[in-house]
């Protein structure tokens, strides 16, 4: 048994722990247990305040780590009305649960100007700089699961509960968000009665974001044929091939994009890798390159990228094209059923409820996907995500656990 010393007393001291325990992405470490030692510590946190665990396997990776609090409710027994416990047992309480969702893995530390695992604090002692926590993951996002677990802890200390609130710790959102696609096809039967709203815990200064744009990766290659660049025309190559596919992609289908969205922006495109070539004197016979495309809420994913893929196919160039990862759009009517309960606890905490939209990807897409309604909420600035001296500031923390406090206490039964 460990001793009480390795059991945070405070919010901050949970942020502290989870920033020194580190889960750098298994696709930058290279580690396929990355983010194992935090599940590990955050399991045997959470049970020791009485809180419900399960781990949830997901094959050749760390385990996600779900966490349950079930509400108390009165039933009738033949003695009359009594306190139970319901939701875990199978009960279905208001239509089902509250999801709160937070990632553990982080990017890479490569380049950073700090020391990634200290967690150390700097209190500037001024309003304009508030004592920050700093550290890789502080911000994107062990602030908001460190927020969340510490808002649960609480909600699981009172009296009665209005409502089943489930965390779930997940895994690998930072390369190919394999942990919530896991989960969204295996474990939400571990939630009896569904979900009702879902919380993706996210760097938004606390406001809620309710739509956002999706993302499609393609991997594209050219095959040339090698020959010595002493006689190029024994040769095909493969650069030049992809400069053609670049041109095309620059010139006739970037620059034609035409779909926006209000809250998001427009779509994008860009090229922002390539590799070709194996030594100076050898006419290339491969050239690869990755291209992102961002889509906003309203594209259909399916058909953005078949149309990609048949643009590729047709630049007149031998090319293979793998798309290498993708994710739809959030749309704003996912969370429509919900987020008057959510800015109703917002305004409660003094906070701004107003919703917003952001043009980059999260777990809400998946889940939505999954008929989960969903938003995004979270302590902490996206612009201080994966930076070299990444932080948060220690106030935005503590307003998020009376936030996520707040929200777990909601009528949700409207």
């Amino acid at each position: 048994m460990k001793s009480e010393m390795n059991i945070p007393k405070n919010v901050i001291e949970l942020l502290q722990m989870m920033v020194q325990t580190p889960t750098v992405n298994t696709v930058r470490s290279g580690d396929p247990l990355a983010e194992q030692p935090l599940i590990d510590k955050l399991d045997h946190w959470a049970t020791s305040w009485q809180l419900t665990t399960q781990r949830l396997p997901v094959t050749g990776r760390s385990d996600q780590l779900l966490i349950t609090v079930p509400c108390e409710i009165e039933t009738t027994s033949t003695q009359g009305k009594t306190k139970g416990n319901v939701g875990c047992v199978g009960g279905d309480v208001g239509g089902g649960w509250i999801l709160f969702d937070s990632h553990v893995d982080t990017v890479t530390v490569d380049g950073m100007t700090i020391d990634p695992f200290a967690a150390q604090i700097t209190d500037e002692s001024s309003p304009r700089t508030p004592p920050t926590l700093h550290g890789r993951g502080a911000c994107d996002t062990k602030g908001t699961g460190a927020a969340m677990l510490w808002a649960l802890r609480q909600y699981a200390q009172q009296t009665e509960r209005a409502n089943n609130v489930a965390l779930l710790f997940s895994i690998d959102e930072e390369s190919g968000m394999l942990g919530i696609r896991s989960f969204t096809t295996n474990d939400m039967g571990q939630l009896p009665g569904g979900i009702i709203a879902a919380i993706v815990g996210e760097p938004t200064l606390l406001r809620p974001i309710i739509a956002h744009n999706g993302d499609a990766r393609f991997h594209v290659t050219t095959r040339g044929v090698a020959a010595h660049s002493s006689d190029p025309s024994r040769g095909r190559s493969a650069i030049s091939m992809m400069m053609r596919v670049i041109d095309a992609l620059e010139s006739d289908y970037i620059p034609k994009l035409q779909a926006s969205h209000p809250m998001t922006g427009k779509a994008q495109a860009s090229v922002n890798m390539i590799r070709g070539g194996v030594l100076v004197n050898i006419i290339p016979d491969c050239c690869e390159i990755d291209l992102d495309r961002r889509l906003v809420p309203g594209e259909n994913l399916a058909e953005v990228v078949d149309g990609l893929k048949t643009f590729l196919a047709n630049c007149g160039t031998d090319n293979d094209v793998e798309v290498s990862f993708q994710v739809g759009p959030l749309p704003p009517e996912s969370s429509a059923s919900f987020l008057p309960v959510v800015q109703s606890a917002l305004q409660s905490c003094g906070l701004d409820g107003e919703p917003l939209g952001v043009p980059f990807a999260t777990h809400g897409a998946d889940l939505s996907a999954a008929d989960v309604p969903t938003l995004v909420l979270g302590p902490g600035d996206i612009a201080m995500a994966h930076t070299k001296n990444e932080c948060i500031a220690l106030d935005q923390l503590e307003r998020g656990v009376t936030a996520y406090h707040a929200i777990m206490n909601g009528d949700f039964s409207a």
